[in-house]
């Protein structure tokens, strides 16, 4: 069975996206649709969000991070199983990393041949919405603007006015959502707070979502206006020779630890390894036979007291990266193996200490490795993105790890520790990947060596 797709645009951030589409993945799972929910661009939050209402793991399409030859075989491969894939878009319907428009929804949608249901946030205006919807439909006409959903409309004489404005342009009002304040989800520096984090809130929030969508939105036009997957084969996670000894590799996980990607643990345990998934909020210390560890993104920050006073773990961390075994922190991960952050004792791996700043740094980055590591040789590019508002200081120390155009070199590479500011897509570089298992593998299988 080939998945159906539709995607989810806006003219700009903050026209309700989040909300039409997480909405509309529930209220389809509600009614027995299989839904594979996908969010284009490096975003970690909203497919938590997305999770929780399709019941399948969220994934992004980010054609910088892993190269637009990559999207149409992630979305096959995230959608198998599924009736339909829903994709989020990100920002405004052409915005991208650059003025081309690379990485922007609209390229997205062209790599999946995959319509696009506009939202439209109509608050303040009327029969303006036919010119704006004329200038979106009409500016790429590769591009199949399948319908609009009308939010925050005010009233019944604003949707009638409003419907009227689409039809002048001949395009279908697939829904009109009132405005609705109860559906506001709790953010912070970074963007909403996280699903794990907001709990049961967050299946409340999207339960909201889904009433809503299912209230003022025609699924069926939705499902019918949906065009399926192009053909072709699905990504896959497999690798040439998998790392022997099955090396057990933990991945910090739980409400600090959220920054990842679903396609990082099918890769490394498609290499070979045995991955276990840890809370360092709960966990009093490292799984027995720990051969690597993953550290990824999150926010430490927001759980700086539990995490340093989780002493116990702290000090396991320390003592596998001082016997040599391979870490890879990314961001967040950086943070808590820095010696303190915003004063809590941290892991002590790295001779720095990191704090919150008010400046955010945020985009995408051409990287170089300067330094080899588990991961990388020394001069090997990776397309990254950066999104933090912290400073680790002092930088000096350790090898640096990336070098980019504009700045000066970032992150750490230290015995076998690789950790920046710079967060990368595994399926962009799955040889990394297996890189990073087969050194757990080696490492693991000269341990046994050494005890026999």
């Amino acid at each position: 069975m080939t998945a159906r797709a539709v995607v989810v645009a806006a003219p700009s951030s903050g026209s309700g996206k989040t909300t039409v589409a997480t909405g509309l993945m529930a209220a389809l799972r509600r009614r027995g649709t299989a839904v594979a929910p996908f969010k284009v661009g490096p975003d970690y939050i909203d497919p938590g969000y997305h999770t929780l209402a399709a019941g399948r793991p969220g994934r992004n399409l980010d054609p910088v991070l892993v190269g637009a030859d990559r999207v149409a075989p992630l979305a096959r491969h995230g959608a198998a199983g599924a009736q339909i894939a829903v994709v989020e878009g990100v920002m405004g319907l052409f915005d991208g990393r650059l003025a081309d428009g690379e990485g922007s929804t609209a390229q997205v949608a062209g790599l999946l041949g995959a319509p696009v249901v506009l939202v439209v946030d109509c608050k303040g205006q009327s029969r303006s919405l036919a010119a704006l919807l004329h200038g979106f439909r009409s500016f790429d006409p590769t591009l199949r603007v399948a319908g609009v959903v009308l939010n925050r409309v005010g009233s019944e004489r604003h949707e009638t006015v409003l419907r009227a404005a689409a039809d002048e342009v001949g395009l279908p009002v697939f829904g009109a959502l009132p405005r609705h304040d109860a559906l506001v989800v709790p953010s912070r520096h970074l963007g909403l707070v996280t699903a794990v984090e907001h709990g049961v809130a967050a299946t409340a929030a999207v339960d909201a979502m889904a009433e809503l969508v299912a209230a003022h939105v025609d699924l069926d036009a939705v499902l019918t206006a949906a065009a399926p997957l192009p053909p072709g084969p699905a990504w896959s996670p497999e690798v040439a020779e998998p790392a022997p000894g099955r090396p057990r590799v933990v991945i910090f996980g739980g409400p600090a630890f959220t920054f990842g990607y679903a396609e990082h643990g099918e890769l490394v345990a498609a290499a070979g390894a045995e991955v276990v998934v840890l809370d360092p909020l709960h966990a009093e210390s490292l799984p027995e036979g720990t051969a690597a560890l993953v550290l990824p993104g999150g926010f430490p920050e927001e759980h700086v007291g539990a995490l340093g006073a989780n002493a116990a773990l702290r000090s396991d961390v320390a003592a596998l990266a001082a016997a040599g075994a391979p870490l890879h922190a990314e961001c967040g991960g950086l943070l808590y193996l820095c010696e303190a952050l915003d004063g809590a004792p941290m892991c002590g791996v790295l001779p720095a200490a990191a704090a919150m700043t008010g400046r955010l740094t945020l985009g995408y980055r051409d990287a170089v490795a300067l330094t080899a590591s588990p991961l990388f040789e020394a001069g090997e590019r990776v397309a990254g993105h950066e999104f933090h508002h912290c400073a680790v200081e002092p930088r000096a120390g350790s090898a640096p790890a990336w070098a980019w155009r504009g700045a000066e070199p970032e992150g750490f590479v230290r015995n076998g520790v690789h950790a920046s500011f710079l967060h990368s897509h595994p399926a962009g570089r799955p040889d990394a990947v297996a890189r990073f298992v087969a050194a757990a593998g080696s490492r693991s299988s000269a341990n046994r060596h050494t005890v026999e």
